[in-house]
């Protein structure tokens, strides 16, 4: 379907999915599934492409470039892979459209509202029941990452966090952060921020004032934190100086620091006892704490490309699945704890933010920005409908 603004300054957009095992070709966002095709190769795998086996893929399931930009002259005799996805535990449903520059973060507070923001000094707000942005707020500054607690949305930009409380319409702007906020995270009625200038700054909330005040700076990297998850009475930040670090929430002491990474700890994701880290060096490492309260790798699992987010859902039978997002400009997806990969998707540029969502949804966003006319498989901040095992 043709988009004649598309051609004109670039958008981006989010891409719906659902199962196909359960027979919803359109959805409430209003638009049916798409189909794409592969070639015919007697030498090669079957694979499934939206959950239905459309034919074979020579060797491997690499990206045809030129499918990419619409111009591959084999169309369907192509020795590559033309596809959004692979796997059948996903299928597309429909575009969203609004940002305009990377989609570099994704909320859900409560309410039915999608929050998502973007290097374009934006959030959108979108309406989960139809699909229509709702509304968009200005932020002045790039939005370097985005939680929801309950009704409060907390967002990060250069020098400051934002702060909306979308029940009460409450505002308000928190100081003292340095360069960018990379990474946040809530915990014990205190908010953690991950800053460019090396610090994790915290603030507690006042139920008396409904305020939240500052109390205290961790201080220990060398360099920009990035990464932040709680669980188990921790916090733990990771860095680009390569290192985890373990605080006690109650203490606010580091406890323990790690260095069994070679480059940038871009995400961690704390699941069932365990903790995950991933990392540029191409790793994701499962950690688990010892009997002297310290943490130990269990198992490391390896890509061949640099990992840039984690993120972890439970399939309706209450299975585990892993979305690692590569900057290869694609997303894996594995089951736990054996990490038997099922399926990929796959975007014009690097995936750089997931987020779960109700009922076997979660969403992505990356950084394209959409100069085609054929809007229905490019991925910008993309929702997608996950249902592992079915």
């Amino acid at each position: 379907m043709h988009d004649p603004s598309s051609s004109k300054r670039p958008h981006h957009q989010h891409l719906v999915w659902t199962n196909p095992a359960t027979g919803a070709n359109k959805s409430k966002w209003g638009l049916g599934r798409h189909r794409d095709h592969t070639n015919e190769n007697p030498n090669s795998g079957r694979l499934k492409v939206n959950g239905e086996g459309v034919g074979t893929i020579a060797g491997s399931d690499r990206l045809c470039k030129f499918f990419l930009s619409d111009s591959c002259s084999f169309g369907d005799k192509c020795r590559f892979l033309h596809s959004w996805s692979t796997g059948d535990g996903f299928s597309l449903v429909t575009p969203l459209k609004g940002h305009e520059k990377a989609v570099t973060a994704i909320a859900l507070p409560s309410g039915g509202k999608l929050y998502s923001g973007s290097k374009d000094m934006t959030i959108k707000v979108w309406d989960c029941e139809t699909g229509q942005c709702a509304a968009t707020i200005s932020t002045g500054c790039e939005v370097g990452c985005m939680i929801s607690e309950e009704a409060w949305l907390f967002v990060g930009i250069p020098d400051s966090i934002k702060v909306w409380n979308t029940k009460t319409g409450i505002e308000m702007t928190l100081p003292g952060p340095i360069g960018q906020v990379y990474a946040l995270v809530a915990a014990n009625d205190m908010l953690f921020a991950g800053t460019q200038d090396s610090r994790i700054l915290v603030w507690r909330f006042n139920v008396a004032t409904n305020c939240f005040e500052p109390a205290t700076s961790l201080v220990g990297h060398r360099l920009a934190v990035i990464s932040l998850a709680v669980g188990g009475a921790r916090l733990y930040s990771g860095s680009m100086d390569n290192t985890i670090k373990a605080w006690d929430l109650s203490t606010l002491q580091c406890i323990q620091t790690i260095s069994d990474h070679s480059n940038a700890v871009m995400s961690l994701l704390y699941w069932d006892q365990f903790l995950l880290s991933c990392s540029l060096d191409n790793t994701v490492k499962v950690w688990f704490t010892n009997n002297q309260e310290q943490l130990e790798v269990t198992y490391t699992h390896t890509e061949e490309h640099g990992i840039i987010s984690l993120c972890g859902m439970h399939d309706v039978q209450g299975k585990p699945g892993l979305l690692c997002s590569l900057n290869d400009n694609s997303v894996h997806i594995y089951d736990l704890p054996s990490f038997n990969e099922r399926g990929r998707i796959f975007a014009k540029q690097e995936i750089r933010a997931m987020q779960t969502g109700p009922t076997g949804l979660f969403f992505t966003g990356d950084g394209t920005a959409l100069t085609r006319h054929n809007t229905i498989n490019k991925f910008r901040g993309t929702l997608h409908r996950l249902n592992l095992f079915l």
